[in-house]
């Protein structure tokens, strides 16, 4: 895990973004970054879950196919230990079966990669109603 910060401005938006490409992630949360969000970035779903139990986050970005632990699970479990956590999902090896199966674990938003950017950003502020 890196970028890990356990303090933060309530003013800023803190993203959780989960994901084993580590090169995505990095252009993603260094994009984010720019547009004032509180990026953490964990490359793993047992990452994602060490960084939630050592802060809080106002959303969470997750990806559906990762080696250790698949996003269903992820968000599963994301859901047990804050269910008011939201979570979008981000995945590029999705189809409408994976939207559905993450909507039922507890997701609320589905993108696919590659995304736009901006939707991405519209997506996460419209989730959080700012």
């Amino acid at each position: 895990m890196s970028d890990f910060r356990p303090n933060h401005n309530p003013d800023i938006i803190r993203l959780l973004f989960v994901d084993d490409e580590k090169g995505f992630v990095n252009v993603m949360a260094k994009r984010l970054s720019k547009r004032g969000f509180d990026v953490i970035k964990t490359f793993s779903g047992p990452e994602a879950l060490q960084a939630l139990r050592k802060a809080d986050f106002d959303i969470a970005v997750v990806d559906l196919k990762m080696e250790e632990m698949d996003g269903i699970e992820v968000i599963k479990i994301l859901g047990k230990m804050t269910p008011d956590l939201p979570v979008i999902i981000l995945t590029g090896h999705g189809d409408e079966n994976a939207a559905r199966e993450g909507i039922k674990s507890g997701a609320v938003e589905y993108l696919t990669k590659p995304c736009d950017f901006e939707e991405l950003v519209r997506k996460i502020k419209q989730v959080l109603g700012k």
